[in-house]
């Protein structure tokens, strides 16, 4: 067996090795919206383009009111308004938007019976979209973002700076998850490490690399661009809705670049303290990731298992057998792990010894994947809000609620 750890561990330095090396330096975590006011000084503008704020709202009561309140503060200089799509919410949500006065234009609509063969949260939008043909002035750029994703005062700004700037159809920022308490801090940064590894963002904003990836709590399109691709219909059954239209919008005229990158003024308010919320988060849509390939899955699993435990398991068994040869592959590993974690914990104002919690942590995130799978099986796949999306890919969504 130690031979086999050790063989194990090895190959475990040689990833992380690759990893650090050649997967578009994802792990840095250094690509942030610059300064607003060094941004500006590259292009000033003599008419700001009208931008409306697009919010998919399904028993959203807790957060919905400090939400539309912050869209309501927007220092955006143009026209700057804000849509509140209420998806059947039996909670009091679009009372509690409607509630909130505002200099801003606020608007709340219903959208209608979900319809066979979309997510809701995409049905939403697009009775949000809709709204805009009665407009007596189309905006730009529409800035689609969640119901609990809190937005500073200059974000609107920020984002239509480094759209026009960079000519791209797709901004988008991960917003700051919440990180309390030992869940949070165990769970959230790997989260946000994990997903840099899946969609480098370098290679994201490289227009050359044809990766593509988005966050959907903060997206700002280019709305001619999105027209272009067949309008959000385009990705109607997507679950992981943000990087589908990310790969929808990229290297498509009339602009064919996007840009996705990290922020602290774009926060999450939902609440990561308890492991059941960070766990059903993730198992919506982790088999979705997957294709729902069980052949994936296996692989993924073991993966997961060879690039971060066969370090901390070589280490405990270096020990017993006192193999040095096994306590240095086990070190090296498990060391360039924490290294390569360390910039994605300093985002989050973690100690550097959170960074050697990464095994732990990807056992349970293999566990939540796991649950996914379970969950795809047994029928109740995707399931969020009080619904539940089979297949969607086919066009037979199964809903409640």
């Amino acid at each position: 067996m130690a031979t086999a750890v050790l063989v194990a561990a090895t190959l475990s330095t040689f990833i992380w090795i690759g990893l650090i090396l050649f997967r578009g330096q994802f792990w840095r975590a250094d690509q942030v919206m610059e300064d607003i006011e060094t941004a500006s000084r590259y292009r000033p503008f003599d008419e700001w383009p009208d931008v409306l704020a697009l919010i998919p709202a399904r028993n959203e009561a807790e957060t919905i009111a400090a939400i539309v309140e912050a869209h309501g503060q927007s220092d955006y200089p143009g026209s700057y308004s804000l849509i509140v799509v209420d998806d059947h919410s039996d909670d009091g949500t679009a009372e509690r938007a409607a509630g909130i006065q505002s200099s801003r234009e606020i608007s709340i609509v219903s959208a209608p019976d979900l319809q066979s063969g979309w997510s809701g949260k995409l049905w939403a939008v697009k009775a949000g979209l809709a709204t805009i043909d009665q407009m007596p002035r189309k905006p730009q750029y529409v800035l689609l973002t969640d119901a609990d994703i809190l937005h500073a005062p200059d974000t609107a700004k920020s984002l239509v700076l480094k759209a026009e700037t960079g000519k791209l159809a797709l901004v988008s920022l991960m917003a700051q998850l919440d990180c309390r308490g030992f869940w949070g801090k165990l769970l959230v940064p790997p989260f946000i490490f994990f997903f840099q590894k899946l969609y480098p963002f370098p290679k994201i904003n490289d227009p050359t690399s044809s990766q593509a990836g988005a966050a959907g709590g903060c997206m700002l399109v280019y709305l001619e661009a999105l027209n272009a691709i067949g309008g959000i219909e385009a990705i109607r059954h997507a679950l992981i809705d943000d990087c589908a239209l990310a790969s929808a919008l990229k290297g498509n005229p009339p602009k064919n670049s996007i840009w996705l990158g990290l922020s602290s003024s774009v926060r999450s308010l939902r609440d990561n303290r308890s492991l059941e919320s960070i766990w059903t988060m993730v198992a919506r849509t982790a088999f979705t990731q997957l294709f729902h390939s069980n052949i994936l899955l296996i692989l993924s699993i073991f993966g997961m298992v060879l690039t971060y435990l066969a370090g901390p398991l070589a280490l405990v068994l270096a020990f017993p057998t006192q193999n040095p040869a096994l306590a240095l592959a086990g070190l090296a590993a498990w060391l360039l792990s924490a290294f390569a974690f360390w910039p994605t914990t300093r985002l989050y104002g973690l100690n550097p010894a959170w960074t050697l919690t990464l095994p732990l942590a990807a056992t349970f995130y293999s566990m939540m994947t796991l649950t996914s799978a379970i969950n795809h099986w047994r029928g109740r796949g995707g399931q969020w809000k009080g619904r539940h999306y089979t297949n969607l890919t086919t066009d037979d969504p199964a809903s409640t609620g």
